[in-house]
């Protein structure tokens, strides 16, 4: 499998991205796909995850009410879009999946494949 995240860059607080992340290669009957971020200095975090079905989703508590995952099947396509962003969002983004489960887990350990990561920095 191999995902592909993009869509990071520079904006202002307050401001709206929409983070992409395309997979590619084998297929599974069943998976859980994420985002997590990783800032300077600090460990990786779950931020969001969707089940395969596009039936559940999770937020992190720091994503609550400001980001939406959602995925478009058709173009094996998960989405990340970032509203009201904060200095604090300010991470390299990865896209993750986790084969064989419909269960949305927050430890990075947990998930098999990774993109290569996208980098987004609010200014303030």
């Amino acid at each position: 499998v191999q995902l592909q995240a993009s869509g990071g860059g520079l904006v202002q607080a307050g401001g709206s991205l929409r983070l992409s992340c395309a997979a590619s290669g084998r297929t599974f009957s069943s998976y859980i796909l994420a985002w997590f971020r990783q800032a300077p200095g600090k460990e990786r975090e779950f931020v969001a995850g969707i089940s395969w079905s596009g039936g559940s989703t999770y937020y992190a508590d720091s994503a609550k009410g400001r980001f939406a995952i959602f995925r478009d099947n058709a173009k094996n396509t998960m989405y990340l879009q970032m509203d009201g962003v904060k200095p604090k969002d300010t991470a390299v983004y990865y896209c993750a999946l986790r084969a064989y489960s419909d269960v949305i887990v927050v430890f990075p350990y947990s998930y098999t494949y990774w993109g290569q990561g996208t980098l987004v920095t609010v200014s303030s």
